[in-house]
């Protein structure tokens, strides 16, 4: 895969650079309890978020890169925020043991796609859903132990659980999507060794 240089310097791309470079600081405030700091960085790595994708569709500014960074940004970001939750949430501790499988998964389907030759897809809808609801817990948890001192449980199981269970459907649904990238590849080339022995037995008529 190629990537000029011209091409991936763009706002989009830029964008997703930022929510990388806003991870060690996040992690630091998160460590370090720092929730109103940790607040507002996880709400200006959601709107680049946000923002990247948009960007790049309406600018017609979708690169390879872009495709590669944003999951990359995405996962690394979500890492982050677990590790930090986990120390002020101890009862989330199931939620992370699901999320990380989840993010294994992913990366195991992506790289298998890889070594066949397909590029991963695109994120899609259930993909995007899954963050935001992921950003929207999370900042909800945050905020309101950083303004308020306030912590539940309940609350946070509830959110964190609503959370798991959109990105299991998110992984159900990107399994479904690379099997299917998986058989049109066995399809295409199933195709390919035909066209050659077709032409070989007109040649023998």
């Amino acid at each position: 895969m190629k990537l000029s240089v011209k091409k991936n310097i763009n706002v989009p791309n830029t964008l997703t650079a930022l929510r990388l470079v806003l991870i060690i600081p996040l992690l630091h405030f998160l460590l370090k309890q720092e929730f109103v700091n940790a607040g507002i960085i996880i709400l200006v790595s959601a709107m680049s978020d946000m923002m990247d994708g948009f960007l790049a569709r309406r600018l017609n500014q979708v690169t390879s890169l872009g495709k590669i960074l944003d999951p990359i940004a995405d996962k690394l970001t979500l890492i982050a925020v677990v590790i930090g939750i986990n120390v002020i949430y101890p009862e989330v501790m199931p939620f992370v043991i699901v999320l990380f499988t989840k993010e294994l998964l992913m990366l195991a389907g992506g790289a298998f796609l890889l070594k066949l030759k397909i590029r991963p897809p695109a994120a899609r809808w259930y993909g995007k859903l899954s963050t935001v609801l992921f950003y929207t817990s999370i900042t909800t948890l945050i905020m309101l132990k950083a303004i308020w001192g306030y912590t539940n449980g309940t609350l946070s199981l509830t959110l964190l659980a609503v959370t798991t269970t959109s990105m299991l459907f998110s992984l159900v649904m990107y399994s479904l999507l690379f099997g299917e990238l998986v058989r049109e590849r066995n399809r295409a080339e199933t195709e390919a060794q035909e066209e050659p022995a077709a032409d070989e037995a007109e040649d023998i008529d």
